[in-house]
C-alpha cells in the first residue's frame, strides 16, 4: 500500500524551529505526502514554500485543549485561511460533548466550517481518549451533521492517540463517504495500514518517513 498519499506530515511542537519547518515542507514535497500540518504562526511560511506542490497546507484550530469559544474559533480560521492554509483540524469543545451541551458542541463546529467558507477542509479532532464510545458516535454524528469534511481521532497531546476500534466506530457511525483521520501514536506501517483497513482516509504522523519506508520507529528515534 502506498501510504504517503494518506499522509499529513506533522509538526506540531511548540519549539519547532523555521528550519526544522522548512525541512518538513521539503520533506513532504520529496515524498508526495498529503499535506503538512504546522501551527498557525507557520502557515505563510509553508505556503510559499509549497507553492507549486501538490502538498496542501494544514493547520490546527483551537489546538490542543478546543475550550476557545466558536468565535475565537473562526477568528484563527479566518487568519489561517488568508495566511494560506488549505485544511483546517479544529479540536471540539471536549468539554461540552461530555456535559451533554449538544447546542455549543454544533455551533462550535459550524462556526469553523463557516469561517473556512468552502476555502479549506475542515477536520474535527473529537479527542477520543477523553470520550465515552456512545461520545464518539454523537461526536462524530455532529461533525457530519455540521458540513465538516472530516472527523479525526486525537490531537496527539492528550492522555492516548488512535485506535483501530474507534476508527472502525467512526466509519460506521458517519458512512462511507465522510473522511476520517487518525492521529496519535501512529509510528509504523504496519499500524497506518491497520487504521486504513479499518476506515481511515488520513493518517496524522510525525514519523512519516518512517512509516513510508516501513522503518520501526518503537526505538524512540521519532
Amino acid at each position: 500500500m502506498d501510504l504517503a498519499q494518506y499522509i499529513d506530515h506533522t509538526n506540531l511542537r511548540a519549539d519547532a524551529t523555521e528550519d526544522e519547518i522548512k525541512q518538513l515542507c521539503e520533506e513532504a514535497a520529496n515524498y508526495k505526502f498529503a499535506s503538512v500540518c504546522i501551527n498557525p504562526t507557520n502557515v505563510s511560511k509553508a505556503a510559499k514554500i509549497l507553492k507549486g506542490s501538490s502538498v496542501k497546507v494544514c493547520t490546527v484550530i483551537g489546538f490542543p485543549l478546543g475550550a476557545t469559544t466558536p468565535t475565537v474559533k473562526a477568528i484563527e480560521t479566518r487568519d489561517a485561511v488568508a495566511n494560506g492554509a488549505e485544511e483546517v483540524d479544529m479540536v471540539i469543545n471536549v468539554g461540552a460533548l461530555k456535559s451533554g451541551n449538544d447546542d455549543l458542541v454544533r455551533e462550535d463546529i459550524e462556526a469553523v466550517v463557516n469561517a473556512a467558507a468552502g476555502k479549506a477542509i475542515v477536520k474535527v479532532i473529537l479527542e477520543t481518549a477523553l470520550l465515552t464510545k456512545e461520545q464518539i458516535v454523537k461526536g462524530s454524528l455532529f461533525t457530519k451533521l455540521s458540513g465538516a469534511d472530516f472527523v479525526k481521532t486525537s490531537t496527539g497531546f492528550s492522555t492516548a492517540g488512535a485506535l483501530v476500534e474507534d476508527i472502525a466506530l467512526m466509519r460506521k457511525t458517519v458512512g462511507p463517504e465522510m473522511g476520517i483521520k487518525a492521529a496519535g501514536g501512529i509510528r509504523t506501517h504496519e499500524i497506518a495500514e491497520d487504521m486504513i483497513k479499518a476506515g481511515a482516509t488520513r493518517i496524522g504522523a510525525s514519523a512519516s518517513i518512517a512509516i513510508v519506508k516501513e522503518t520501526d520507529t518503537k526505538s524512540g528515534k521519532y
